[in-house]
């Protein structure tokens, strides 16, 4: 018997080495028998549009009978509806304090605009510029006239007020939601505080 291994033979089976081939279907693509739907939350939404904003007054000095304030102002020529979402009282270290929350009030002091204001979706080029102002007035004496006191909140030092309105509160063009701060506890004392606000502007349409 011969138990040679012939180096030619063996050179061309591992040369030609292969597999059979075959015929396999096209793979089949799986069709959900389900239709979905997804619940976008309004403010995500209004922020993938480019409508939400976000901003705030810091360093609002009042205390020693003097009170401060800042505001949200939809000018009378914006060409939206202002519909605040979201605000909060922080910051104030010193001295328990009151929150007035006013509609459409004029209050005292000379307003300052507030630069602390960006859109939340910065993924958008160019980026949007809001319409409504932040304004703010610090150690202002007097209280606000006209209006409506929607309604009051206090709170102690060292707390944050917050409230989520999701957009319920709506304003047109020359309207205002303020907040209005003050200590009556402890008016011999000075502190200080930070108001911010969330919201969205909705683009007045007229289908005249």
């Amino acid at each position: 018997m011969d138990n040679s291994i012939n180096l030619n033979k063996l050179s061309y089976y591992r040369s030609c080495a292969c597999f059979p081939h075959y015929d396999f279907p096209n793979p089949s693509i799986y069709k959900p028998t389900m239709e979905y739907q997804v619940a976008v939350p309004i403010n995500l939404a209004k922020s993938l549009e480019g409508k939400y904003f976000v901003g705030y007054a810091d360093e609002l000095s009042f205390g020693k009978g003097t009170s401060t304030w800042a505001r949200l102002f939809n000018p009378p020529n914006s060409g939206v509806n202002l519909h605040v979402t979201v605000w909060t009282v922080s910051d104030v270290s010193e001295t328990p304090f009151r929150a007035q929350i006013w509609f459409n009030t004029e209050p005292p002091g000379m307003p300052q605009e507030s630069n602390l204001v960006t859109p939340s979706n910065l993924a958008i080029y160019p980026l949007p510029i809001p319409k409504v102002r932040l304004q703010y007035a610090t150690n202002v004496s007097g209280e606000p006239i006209g209006g409506i006191k929607a309604f009051v909140r206090r709170g102690q030092p060292e707390t944050t007020i917050v409230d989520d309105e999701q957009g319920k509160f709506i304003f047109p063009p020359g309207d205002s939601f303020l907040i209005f701060l003050s200590n009556p506890e402890a008016p011999e004392l000075a502190t200080s505080g930070r108001i911010a606000y969330g919201w969205w502007e909705e683009p007045i349409c007229n289908n005249k």
